[in-house]
């Protein structure tokens, strides 16, 4: 466990009978094999009881918060013998955590003055609108949902666009010979009765 994960989790065996530490790998609270372990009366735990305990938060002196998990450990006739406790430091972690959200947080609308001549930026937007309603992966898109998602390019006039055709099948990942299959089926859909 230690080498799986430090240096951000302490490892701690603790002997049951001393109340002392026995061993420590990768130290971050500053404890040493022999100090005092203050883990109370073991034996008041019954054998038939959790032995697992956590995770639980602890603090260390710096302020960083711990997540730990502690394991009571016991001999051949259910008596606590010992006391492993992974005493991982959630620093790293809350870090990635606000890098993360900082980029999820939300965004204005692009400015219409520097977009509005930008038509392929509206495909994008159209496009990917339609993927997230969907769920799908835009490869995985059935042909009907294609179909679906050119209307919705067609009534934002993004197809009216002079040589738009490649654009649009490039986005849409299919060949130009499946885009214009699929608007020929679009428009013998919306020529129907």
């Amino acid at each position: 466990m230690a080498l799986l994960l430090g240096p951000y989790a302490e490892v701690v065996l603790h002997d049951a009978a001393t109340d002392r530490v026995l061993a420590i790998w990768n130290p971050i609270s500053g404890r040493v094999p022999g100090d005092p372990s203050l883990l109370g009366e073991l034996d008041t735990i019954e054998p038939a009881g959790t032995d697992v305990y956590g995770p639980y938060e602890k603090s260390l002196a710096d302020g960083r918060r711990l997540s730990c998990v502690s394991a009571v450990l016991r001999d051949p006739d259910g008596r606590s013998s010992a006391v492993l406790c992974v005493n991982l430091d959630r620093t790293p972690f809350e870090h990635a955590a606000a890098v993360l959200q900082s980029f999820a947080a939300p965004t204005a609308p692009p400015p219409p003055a520097l977009f509005e001549q930008d038509w392929t930026e509206n495909m994008r937007r159209i496009i990917g609108g339609f993927v997230r309603t969907s769920g799908r992966q835009l490869e995985k898109l059935s042909r009907p949902q294609r179909i679906a998602v050119l209307a919705e390019l067609d009534s934002a006039g993004i197809l009216d666009i002079r040589r738009s055709a490649p654009t649009v099948a490039a986005a849409l990942k299919i060949s130009r010979a499946t885009l214009y299959s699929l608007l020929t089926e679009l428009k013998t859909t919306r020529s129907q009765p």
